[in-house]
């Protein structure tokens, strides 16, 4: 694992996606709750970017055909997407947000 500060815990609005860069791959950031979650910033479905989305129920919405994606696993919760998107692991240290853009979780 290779954690890298992605941005402040402060900087995160709760339930509004920060698009990130982390070493090439787009990553939405979201605080929901006491959590925070990474998720690659496109839609399985479409090639779109998934920060432009609505965060609901710990789900992150895609804007243009209205798939949601679970922020823990990536898996779609609705059509028209049927793959996963990669979730990435998060570890917070004091205010910075850590990612590790190489380990991905759930079943991606």
């Amino acid at each position: 694992m290779s954690f890298q500060r992605a941005c402040a815990l402060s900087e995160l609005v709760a339930d509004t996606p920060l698009r990130l860069d982390l070493d090439g791959t787009d990553v939405a950031v979201v605080r929901h709750g006491e959590e925070v979650f990474a998720i690659e910033d496109e839609c399985s479905h479409a090639a779109v970017a998934l920060s432009e989305g609505d965060v609901e129920d710990c789900t992150i919405e895609c804007w243009l055909h209205g798939s949601r994606f679970d922020l823990r696993t990536g898996k779609p919760t609705g059509l028209p997407a049927t793959t996963s998107v990669p979730v990435f692991a998060v570890r917070i240290d004091g205010d910075d947000v850590l990612i590790d853009p190489d380990t991905t979780l759930g079943d991606n």
